[in-house]
């Protein structure tokens, strides 16, 4: 799964919760980093981090594709 720059901004801007800790913690980072810097540079940069994560770590992150597919 990939996320679009829609669903980045969405997950950014949203407070859904995950059941992976640490897909939570990088999410919290980057909304951290999105309220000091909201560009579209930094958004993309941040769909490039989730879907790395999102890449790296698919078998465990079933019950969350499910919620970021509803975004």
């Amino acid at each position: 799964m990939k996320v679009t720059l829609e669903q980045t901004e969405k997950l950014l801007q949203g407070e859904h919760t995950f059941s992976q800790l640490g897909f939570s913690m990088m999410l919290t980072r980057l909304k951290v980093m999105y309220k000091k810097d909201s560009s579209p540079t930094f958004v993309q940069t941040a769909m490039g981090e989730i879907n790395a994560f999102l890449d790296k770590f698919k078998m465990l992150m079933v019950k969350d594709y499910l919620i970021i597919a509803e975004l």
